[in-house]
């Protein structure tokens, strides 16, 4: 009886720790969900004013399936909203196949609620002024962009397909995406005028940098790896001094300026900004003038002792 009592204790404690990790795990889904679509939300309208306020009533031009859609309407008059939905409708299905249907029905969301946006909302005309609309036109637009792209959705199909064609080919994503715009830049000059192109790809430039400055941030992380005899000593260094985590690897020290020797050492790993480089090298420098190190970007982090990425 007593046997049978501990089972049941121990079977129902296991399945209250269950129930509590299954409630722990909706809440941090939902609590990702209205995190994407707050950044999606933002990103829609941002790049609705960049359309509304800059490019469109100037007729300007910009890159990718926007681009697309921008030529077709000041050569045809076509409505623009539907344009937006109709020619990226073939990258939300590409996006299902090659991502996921969750990316899918984001994008599809996103590209929606711009279309509406761009259609209904009323954004002041800002200026005529024809760089200020490119360059101020290209920062909204790649703001919206950036934010929708935080939030895991895409406002532009062309990433989509550029991802497809990039694992299908040596062609990397970036160069695919030069591809297309150079396509589309060119098909501008020819249907509209060489002038109108070339303002397109100012556009264009001052969006993809605003995407960049948006998904990256100023503080760009840089994981550094540091493999020096002195390891304890660098280790307690980026601790105390840096402020900073550290992941220590054990390896084995192969030939070297003593020769061929093989001995067991501590491979120091960390992640610091690229502000913060310069500082943790002239650490290292004053404990070991001989330490190997290497540092390599990274994209994109989550958790341990670094601050998170703010917003800029």
């Amino acid at each position: 009886m007593f046997s049978l009592l501990s089972v049941f204790k121990r079977n129902a404690k296991q399945l209250s720790f269950n129930e509590a990790r299954i409630a722990r795990e909706k809440s941090i889904e939902i609590k990702d969900f209205f995190t994407d679509m707050v950044f999606i939300i933002f990103g829609v309208l941002s790049a609705g004013f960049g359309l509304r306020g800059f490019l469109l009533p100037n007729h300007f031009l910009d890159g990718g399936s926007t681009g697309i859609a921008l030529i077709i309407n000041n050569t045809t008059k076509f409505n623009f909203p539907i344009l937006l939905i109709l020619i990226n409708i073939p990258f939300i299905l590409i996006g299902k196949n090659i991502v996921n249907s969750h990316f899918a029905l984001k994008t599809g969301f996103a590209i929606t609620l711009l279309a509406i946006c761009v259609a209904f909302v009323p954004y002041p005309q800002i200026t005529n002024d024809k760089l200020l609309v490119a360059v101020f036109g290209g920062f909204f637009l790649g703001s919206g962009i950036g934010l929708s792209v935080r939030g895991g959705a895409v406002i532009d199909g062309t990433e989509v397909l550029a991802i497809s064609i990039s694992r299908k080919s040596s062609l990397s994503i970036g160069d695919v995406i030069l591809v297309i715009n150079i396509l589309v830049f060119s098909l501008a000059a020819w249907l509209i005028s060489i002038e109108s192109a070339l303002y397109a790809m100012l556009t264009y430039l001052a969006a993809s940098k605003t995407v960049d400055f948006i998904i990256e941030g100023i503080e760009e992380y840089i994981g550094v790896t540091i493999i020096s005899i002195k390891s304890d000593k660098i280790r307690e260094m980026i601790i105390h001094k840096m402020g900073r985590g550290i992941t220590v690897y054990k390896g084995e020290r192969g030939f070297g300026t003593t020769g061929e020797k093989l001995y067991d050492m501590q491979i120091v790993f960390t992640i610091v900004t690229r502000l913060e480089i310069s500082k943790l090298k002239l650490e290292i420098e004053k404990i070991d003038p001989n330490a190997f190190v290497f540092m390599n970007s990274v994209k994109d982090m989550k958790g341990g002792m670094i601050k998170k990425r703010r917003l800029h």
